[in-house]
């Protein structure tokens, strides 16, 4: 599902440093290729964690990886990680990120699951340049395959800048950067077309938008930053009518 994630992740950890023993949260990890990667490569304890995806064949993966001692498949969602705070050393998440995370409360959420000084990294598809008032046609075209590229859906796309601001506001992590990968449309529809060939596509390929478009607005965005000693209140816990006395 998307875009190449391996590629992805080993651009992101670039800028992460990820040492042996240290412990992982891979969120939205998918097929958990990413986390079989992280502990077999960096030796690293990942807790592979999805809603999408059970966790029963994720750990057939990382048994057959040679990993199963490193990687702890979990099926969680988003906004109810059941950990223990400032528990993990450090937080990625590769493709995923933007299906949970551009509500202005979420990182401030997340960053309380790692500890003082930890890593939170992120890729994302995004956008080059902001969009003008009308998606451009080329995106909205339908493909020959009869796929448009842009749906709404997409209103999650950001720019680096926009993604910056809104770590940066959060008040939870400090050192916040953001940037563009070089050329990744290009490495996008390359991905795009390779499934395409192999016969295992199980979806509709972008790589025909992909090419119109030539990296003037569609790329991929890498997020990191480092948690601050800030703390703040879990606003997503259902218990907090309580805790606070308005709730009984």
């Amino acid at each position: 599902m998307g875009p190449n994630a391996l590629w992805l992740l080993e651009w992101l950890t670039e800028e992460l440093c990820l040492e042996p023993g240290m412990r992982v949260l891979d969120l939205g990890c998918g097929r958990a290729m990413t986390s079989v990667w992280l502990a077999r490569e960096l030796g690293v304890k990942v807790w592979a964690a999805d809603l999408w995806i059970g966790p029963d064949q994720n750990y057939r993966r990382a048994v057959e990886a040679g990993v199963g001692d490193l990687v702890c498949p979990m099926r969680v969602e988003a906004h109810a990680l059941p950990f223990a705070r400032g528990f993990f050393d450090a937080v990625v998440s590769v493709d995923a990120y933007t299906y949970f995370g551009t509500d202005d409360l979420y990182l401030p959420y997340l960053a309380g699951f790692v500890r003082r000084g930890g890593s939170i990294g992120v890729v994302v598809p995004g956008l080059v340049r902001p969009l003008p008032k009308a998606v451009p046609a080329h995106l909205v075209r339908p493909q020959r395959n009869g796929k448009r590229f842009w749906e709404d859906e997409c209103a999650c796309f950001h720019t680096p800048s926009w993604w910056r601001r809104s770590w940066a506001a959060s008040g939870r992590v400090a050192d916040v950067k953001a940037d563009l990968l070089p050329d990744g449309w290009r490495y996008w529809r390359d991905f795009e077309e390779a499934v395409q060939l192999s016969g295992k596509a199980r979806f509709p390929s972008d790589a025909e938008a992909l090419s119109r478009d030539r990296g003037r607005y569609l790329g991929f965005v890498r997020l990191t930053a480092r948690r601050n000693e800030s703390e703040g209140e879990n606003l997503y816990d259902p218990s907090i009518g309580v805790r606070v006395g308005v709730d009984g």
